[in-house]
């Protein structure tokens, strides 16, 4: 059995845009209908939602990576050793890794994710990853096929894309929108002219550094302008909004259908 190809990180590496969804109702039957629906990422959070390893694993069982299938990204809920381990031993093809703010923590977070001697990612020769030993050159491909992608959430992290794209295994660069935001002094406000004026200046050291830069955007005309503007990667949606945005709206049609406010 060989080890899967992560089309994912290739896209990425060929600049091909990549239209991505947010999955954080830690739910398997949700991340399965979300696989096929025609996305080529979703991210399965950890940070900001009650997900923990065990429904992840479960979440990445419903995928079922193939060629009709979005690429799972496993966001963990810090730059953690431990956890990255546990997620790649699971299964998780690409780590989306919170609030990295310097090339110290940049370098950090691409040694977890590979074998020694180039990183710390403890060996197990019998976990999910590896189809339970059933891929036989698990060890020697794996670092190979992991994506790691760095969030950079602050105006210092931003400062520093430069410095952090040229670490070596660095796969991809992703602005976060709320955080950085919030950093300079606009919290719940991403759309102020200085937070956006902030995320083009990132996106514009991403190409520089010649680095595939991503964003969350659910809002529609957003996401297409950051697409437009040379984004690689864009989340264009979240699931627990898409439900609570589809299920008032429906309500509301049908209650001014009988009559009622």
């Amino acid at each position: 059995m060989q080890l899967p190809a992560n089309m994912f990180k290739r896209a990425l590496r060929e600049r091909r845009p990549q239209i991505g969804l947010w999955c954080s109702l830690c739910s398997n039957i949700v991340a399965e209908i979300l696989a096929t629906a025609g996305f080529d990422w979703i991210v399965l959070d950890t940070e900001h939602s009650p997900n923990e390893l065990p429904m992840v694993m479960q979440q990445l069982q419903a995928m079922q990576i193939d060629a009709n299938t979005a690429s799972p990204v496993v966001r963990p809920p810090w730059n953690d050793a431990v956890m990255i381990k546990r997620f790649l031993d699971i299964g998780s093809p690409n780590m989306l890794l919170p609030f990295v703010q310097n090339v110290e923590e940049a370098k950090k977070a691409v040694a977890a994710t590979r074998y020694p001697p180039k990183g710390i990612r403890g060996v197990s020769g019998n976990q999910r990853a590896n189809r339970y030993g059933l891929v036989a050159d698990y060890h020697a491909k794996a670092d190979t096929e992991i994506g790691v992608i760095l969030q950079a959430e602050t105006r210092d992290a931003v400062d520093r894309i430069p410095q952090m794209a040229a670490v070596e295994g660095v796969d991809g660069i992703f602005i976060g929108p709320a955080d950085l935001s919030a950093s300079i002094g606009h919290l719940g406000n991403a759309a102020h002219p200085e937070a956006q004026a902030e995320i083009m200046r990132a996106l514009k050291l991403c190409k520089e550094a010649n680095m595939p830069a991503g964003i969350l955007a659910p809002d529609e005309d957003d996401a297409r302008r950051y697409l437009d503007a040379g984004f690689t990667f864009v989340a264009v949606g979240v699931d627990q909004g898409l439900l609570t945005k589809s299920t008032r709206d429906l309500a509301k049609r049908f209650r001014a259908h009988v009559g009622r406010s």
